[in-house]
């Protein structure tokens, strides 16, 4: 990526408006936990254990690199040098880690939790109740995501795509943000809030000048699951209203490389809930219960009570949930943007 001091100047040239807004910080009261109340020793009978079954599917051009540059005719393309996407027995990819740090920013901006990362530069200009917590001090998004000395409750599998084949697309030039030069970042020297991208009806393609990538486009999909065990039943439903569940707040998330430029939007469903809060009655048996895997109106009604214990409880915060739900809107008749900005 190029460094700032590369990036182009056009002084003639209008600014386009941002492709993003903050989600701003919140002064509510942090919930805090104890390790030893969730902890990994045992599944514990008040707690809720299980999976989901996820299908992602794309709506944008979508990229998620490995950060390996190889040769075109390596994936059946005309094109010198391509940047690629993980594959598995010739299907693409997306690793678990991508799609669990995109669900960790939105999961920490829904229940206010402090940051996971922060970078020593913009230490100094963030909230100290924000600052990245430690395994002996959980906020909501650390205890189910992890944090130093602390595993977390919930664990990604990779996603993998459901049909071979592949495609090449060029992503224009991306360069790094600056914030020292925007003002809206800051206010009396604190940071404001935190950055989403707004979705786009479609990405925009750098044309034969763009970095060549491999990626798919709207309409293919992947299928994931997502393991969790010892969550409270608000921590279930924040997670699912974070996967843009709410009805009453659907979105959808952004992965991969080229958010400024519409690529990355993915809508996703959950097909599957396999949810319970006693183990021991699995191993009682020779049977295979199939009570607790739970799908169609079942599935709909089982998330519905999650979901309305994370609203209840506050462990989701309204206002910042009305303002993602805003800045993640899909579908939209938003443009993506071309040019600076």
């Amino acid at each position: 990526m190029p460094e700032n001091k590369d990036r182009p100047q056009y002084p003639n040239q209008p600014v386009n408006p941002k492709p993003y807004s903050v989600v701003e910080f919140d002064g509510s009261k942090l919930q805090r936990y104890r390790p030893m109340d969730y902890g990994h020793n045992k599944y514990r009978d008040n707690l809720f254990h299980g999976s989901f079954s996820l299908q992602l599917k794309v709506q944008t051009a979508l990229h998620v690199s490995t950060g390996v540059v190889v040769m075109g005719k390596d994936v059946g393309s005309k094109v010198p040098l391509i940047k690629t996407m993980q594959t598995s027995q010739d299907k693409l990819t997306i690793p678990g880690s991508s799609l669990k740090g995109a669900l960790r920013s939105i999961f920490e901006a829904l229940t206010n939790s402090p940051l996971g990362v922060i970078t020593g530069k913009y230490k100094s200009k963030m909230p100290v109740r924000l600052l990245p917590s430690k395994g002996e001090d959980l906020n909501p998004a650390s205890l189910l995501f992890g944090a130093m000395s602390w595993q977390g409750l919930v664990h990604f599998k990779d996603a993998v795509g459901t049909s071979p084949g592949t495609q090449v697309g060029f992503m224009p030039s991306m360069y790094s943000p600056q914030p020292d030069k925007r003002v809206a970042y800051f206010i009396n020297g604190l940071a404001v809030g935190r950055k989403f991208y707004y979705h786009a009806v479609a990405a925009v393609s750098g044309g034969d000048r763009g970095v060549p990538v491999q990626q798919v486009g709207k309409n293919y999909s992947f299928k994931t699951s997502i393991q969790f065990r010892n969550l409270s039943e608000a921590h279930l439903g924040a997670l699912l209203i974070s996967l843009g569940q709410d009805p009453d707040y659907p979105f959808a998330i952004k992965l991969g490389a080229g958010k400024p430029v519409g690529f990355g939007t993915v809508v996703v469903e959950v097909t599957h809930l396999e949810c319970r809060d006693n183990l021991k009655s699995r191993y009682q048996s020779y049977r295979s219960d199939q009570s607790h895997k739970l799908e169609g109106e079942a599935l709909r009604k089982r998330m519905e009570v999650a979901m309305q214990a994370a609203h209840q409880t506050q462990l989701v915060n309204k206002r910042a949930l009305e303002s993602l739900a805003r800045i993640l809107q899909w579908p939209t008749d938003r443009e993506a943007l071309r040019g600076n900005y």
